[in-house]
């Protein structure tokens, strides 16, 4: 019996979907039994200050990474959206899964049914934060950093009015009843990736028993979506989001002589820097062409932002 060693972080988000791709490995790969590996990152460790200013999201993949290179692990699971968008060619990327629930929600206090005026927001990103601006102009938008059980910890110890989450980590954590409000993907462009788990590996091994695990479509609204933050080389600092849709084709969005093929369809939302004015625009195409789209848009979204 060959052992996976499967690198995740201790919280027990990350330790829930690690557990995801671990029952795959149990089910379905004959001959290997799927062992976590938990382990507290830089990202989990700093509490006290926004992510962009210490680092951004790569503080949440440091001690993983150092751990597939070291072979103390096999494979290590993220949320794709937690991913820098340069990944070293050592620690290749090797797929995502299926989306869940691309969207943001609001979460309220137990037993609100409305927000508090008096109490602010509470959120981790610029990307929420910016269109929490223009959704709700009269709240004061706070930053809260944290575990999701930390956070609503904290929105129920009357710190703040209501959260605002993804509805994927939620629904994952079975606490999906907690949600108030779910944001149509036209009021919170999602953050790129959201809702996909992805798996990273090591260059040179063989992981074809993970192949029944990704997903296709899924793979090619992430490239997509990666490749639009990429090209306005967006990081925690910049407020820029991204979600992509396939949809069956025929002359659709401006997409001629498709002949039957689908489409993706992109939209993405892009913030100068230090600016709360923020600018969307989509692009549709062949889905084939995922990379190609995100680039096509990051280019004509900057130059009208």
């Amino acid at each position: 019996m060959q052992v996976i060693k499967i690198g995740t972080r201790e919280s027990r988000l990350a330790v829930v979907q690690a557990e995801v791709v671990a029952s795959y490995i149990h089910r379905f790969c004959e001959g290997k039994e799927p062992q976590l590996v938990k382990m507290k990152t830089t990202g989990d460790k700093i509490l006290d200050r926004t992510l962009y200013k210490v680092g951004g999201k790569g503080l949440f993949v440091k001690e993983l990474d150092r751990s597939l290179r070291e072979g103390s692990t096999d494979i290590s699971v993220h949320s794709l959206k937690d991913v820098p968008m340069e990944v070293s060619r050592d620690l290749p990327l090797l797929g995502v899964s299926a989306r869940e629930d691309a969207r943001d929600v609001l979460v309220l206090p137990f037993g609100f049914t409305e927000l508090n005026p008096a109490l602010p927001l509470g959120t981790s990103s610029p990307r929420r934060m910016i269109q929490l601006g223009r959704l709700f102009p009269q709240m004061e938008i706070k930053s809260v950093r944290g575990n999701v059980q930390t956070r609503l910890a904290k929105l129920d110890g009357g710190e703040y009015s209501g959260l605002v989450l993804a509805a994927a980590g939620l629904k994952r954590l079975g606490l999906e009843g907690r949600i108030s409000r779910y944001f149509t993907v036209e009021e919170m462009v999602p953050a790129a990736g959201q809702g996909m788990l992805a798996i990273q590996g090591r260059e040179g091994e063989d992981y074809r028993y993970l192949e029944g695990f990704f997903d296709e479509k899924a793979a090619c609204c992430a490239r997509a979506e990666r490749s639009f933050v990429r090209a306005l080389d967006g990081g925690c600092s910049s407020p820029i989001a991204a979600y992509a849709k396939i949809t069956s084709a025929g002359n659709h969005m401006g997409v001629e002589d498709s002949g039957g093929e689908e489409v993706l369809n992109l939209t993405g939302l892009y913030a100068r820097e230090g600016s709360r004015e923020y600018r969307t625009a989509s692009v549709a195409g062949r889905k084939q062409e995922a990379q190609r789209l995100g680039e096509e848009l990051a280019r004509e979204i900057k130059n009208f932002a």
